[in-house]
């Protein structure tokens, strides 16, 4: 019924209406009525993978939504929000504002400031790097968090730990591997894994890290400066940024250059990049399946 619907409206030229249509009319109203205005457009956003993402426009603003089923992921909008204003509290990069968010009937959601989209100034990569190492200067005399998150749609945890090591093997590590025996995967040796990378990893003091740096979570504002998204922070080793961000590229040699100049990685982090990719890559054999799994495994492997 919904199909024939939105394909009938669809050809009448009214995707609102089609958008609205799928969603529960509760929410809606809700919405709707934490606006001071009427709502002109409603159209789709990409990088819905795990929430439904909307862009609400009124005759002066411009606000992003974010939708899903409350019961599906507890609480994933709040420690978003809280991330988002950890981030803004660095005052480093441009962070959407957070306008709303919470639980209506059965779905849960998050109302934001819609960041427009410009080019990149001229020195986009060294205002990077900068921002970045001021960013990983704001600390807290342990590492991890007052609350639990997520990392894509997986929960993250957060018990705060003394020491680097401990936090990245109990929080990040552990609850990664049994998630992936569950799903049938199995690893060898991991107590030793563990073992020797302890003595690996350097406990310098913890760091704000946004905790999900790929090129897809930041963008560049309307003044061409880069903007943080869809965090999965932490009071955590600042070299997991470090490592994710090198995972799968799409950050410029220019950044870590400047990076190094202002907040210098400590000897022995290139060696250790392979570790804490780790976690990224856990992450992605649950969520994505096993052609992630070779190369967990010679990580693993690497370091008994």
């Amino acid at each position: 019924m919904y199909l024939r619907l939105a394909l009938k409206l669809y050809l009448a030229g009214q995707l609102d209406v089609i958008i609205l249509v799928m969603i529960s009319s509760e929410i809606i109203i809700y919405i709707k009525s934490l606006l001071s205005e009427k709502i002109k457009v409603t159209r789709p956003l990409l990088g819905g993978d795990i929430n439904e993402v909307y862009l609400l426009a009124t005759t002066t603003q411009k606000i992003v939504v974010k939708l899903n089923k409350s019961s599906n992921f507890p609480k994933m909008f709040e420690a978003e929000a809280k991330g988002l204003q950890e981030l803004k509290k660095s005052n480093t990069f441009k962070i959407p504002e957070i306008l709303h968010f919470g639980v209506v009937g059965n779905w849960s959601f998050l109302m934001m400031e819609y960041v427009s989209s410009g080019q990149p100034i001229d020195n986009f990569w060294e205002v990077f790097g900068i921002k970045l190492a001021t960013l990983h200067q704001h600390c807290k005399p342990y590492f991890g968090l007052d609350y639990d998150n997520y990392i894509g749609s997986l929960p993250q945890y957060n018990t705060k730990c003394q020491s680097a090591s401990e936090f990245y093997i109990t929080q990040r590590l552990e609850p990664q591997f049994r998630l992936a025996v569950q799903k049938g995967f199995s690893f060898s040796k991991l107590d030793t894994f563990y073992k020797n990378i302890t003595k690996e990893i350097i406990n310098e003091p913890s760091s704000l890290i946004h905790g999900d740096l790929w090129s897809g979570n930041y963008l560049v504002d309307q003044n061409g400066l880069p903007c943080l998204i869809d965090p999965a922070i932490g009071y955590a080793p600042r070299e997991m940024d470090i490592a994710m961000m090198q995972l799968f590229g799409g950050f410029k040699t220019k950044l870590f250059e400047v990076y190094n100049e202002i907040f210098p990685l400590k000897e022995g982090c290139r060696d250790r990049i392979p570790i804490f990719q780790l976690y990224y890559l856990l992450v992605h054999l649950n969520l994505f399946g096993s052609s992630y799994y070779n190369k967990v495994n010679q990580i693993v492997r690497a370091h008994y």
